[in-house]
């Protein structure tokens, strides 16, 4: 299987939180990059254009977009 990332992925198991206009989400982020992540939603909903992932314990901050979802998992890449 080809690859196509840019940068490679990291996997990872971290608590996370997705912030946006009206409300939040808890997650569970899956990989990194440095490029974007993909997380674990604890429920399917319906995200916006442009959100915040937060990984508390490591003060990790960043604005983000979704690129693809399937079911509960979201791939989101950093704006």
């Amino acid at each position: 299987m080809i690859n196509k990332r840019a940068t490679p992925r990291h996997r990872v198991l971290k608590g996370g939180t997705i912030a946006f206009a009206g409300g939040q989400a808890v997650c569970t982020v899956r990989n990194l990059s440095e490029g974007g992540a993909a997380v674990d939603l604890t429920e399917r909903i319906e995200l916006p254009q442009s959100f915040t992932l937060s990984i508390e314990r490591d003060r990790f901050v960043r604005r983000c977009r979704p690129v693809w979802s399937f079911e509960r998992r979201v791939g989101v890449a950093f704006c």
